[in-house]
């Protein structure tokens, strides 16, 4: 698989609303009616994490419909999971709504951060959403003492599939501590009660890789997942920057997969937004064609890039 950049889809520089300071990470497409609705979470003006979306046509996904000029949940209540920001990581259909998976997260002393994984449902198309819960719907547990985030979703025969991230520890890099972790399989029959039996789906090579937020493809029983991995010494922007990696999987085995990075079909560079890192990739199949979303350089600091494969699934 050979992927074809179309560059950058939304430049920040170029389309950013009012209340967004900086950055559009972890790009979420969604196949509506009449256009492909990209979920995003920016950089408030307040410095926390919020999510709002924009529209791009079908056809030409370089095509900017509408650029909502709002964020679409706030921050959660002093004490709660998600107080100090909302990170967009997973959207799914399901009897008529629309359930997004996010991950809230709160600000710490021993280490930078925790997160949990939080759900909220859309009843009018993905325009607005309302948090189901206060709390979160997966948090830290005996299974996975440090953090639960970045969610993604399969439903099938009303079996609920989550390949989530897990992590595995932090460890002290240059006089600070970094996080990493790998990427776990759930079950569910609702969507919300998760059943973990600590199943890891693609695991770290070594202590200082990390591996996450997957996003999968089904066709028939066979699975495609793309993630990203990086390493730990010089992650931003350096040698150890993200990369986007794929496996082979089977839904009848959710946790089996079988690695492969060099046929995730794309690369850094030579575009310079993308020169340094490629994060957070996001795979629809719309008409046979699959589109790729994905962030470039410092996590989406400028804008979401696009990539095309014309290889039917």
């Amino acid at each position: 698989m050979i992927w074809k950049k179309l560059g950058l889809v939304f430049d920040v520089a170029k389309n950013k609303p009012e209340w967004l300071k900086s950055h559009t990470m972890m790009p979420l497409a969604l196949e509506l009616e009449n256009v492909i609705r990209i979920y995003y979470t920016g950089r408030h003006q307040d410095g926390r994490s919020r999510i709002s979306f924009f529209d791009v046509d079908k056809v030409d996904p370089r095509k900017i419909i509408y650029i909502h000029d709002s964020p679409l949940l706030e921050v959660g209540a002093v004490g709660t999971f998600d107080d100090c920001g909302t990170v967009g990581t997973c959207v799914v259909k399901h009897k008529g709504l629309i359930y997004l998976y996010y991950n809230g997260y709160n600000v710490r002393n021993t280490v930078p951060w925790s997160n949990s994984i939080g759900l909220a449902v859309s009843s009018d198309g993905g325009k607005s959403f309302t948090k189901k819960f206060e709390g979160p719907v997966m948090d830290r547990s005996i299974l996975d003492p440090y953090f639960t985030i970045s969610p993604c979703i399969i439903i099938e025969n009303n079996n609920w599939h989550m390949w989530y991230t897990s992590g595995t520890g932090w460890i002290p890099i240059d006089k600070r501590v970094e996080p990493v972790y790998n990427i776990k399989y759930a079950k569910s029959k609702d969507g919300i009660i998760w059943i973990r039996d600590n199943e890891i789906a693609i695991d770290q090579s070594n202590r200082e890789e990390c591996v996450a937020r997957a996003t999968i493809l089904k066709s028939g029983d066979s699975l495609k997942m793309w993630f990203i991995y990086r390493g730990s010494r010089d992650f931003r922007d350096g040698i150890d920057s993200y990369r986007i990696g794929y496996a082979d999987g089977n839904i009848t085995k959710p946790t089996e997969w079988s690695r492969d990075d060099e046929k995730s079909g794309i690369n850094p560079g030579p575009e310079l937004f993308d020169n340094h890192m490629q994060a957070y990739p996001n795979v629809i199949s719309i008409g046979g064609k699959l589109l790729l979303f994905y962030n470039g350089n410092n996590f989406g600091q400028n804008g979401i890039a696009c990539a095309i494969d014309t290889l039917e699934l």
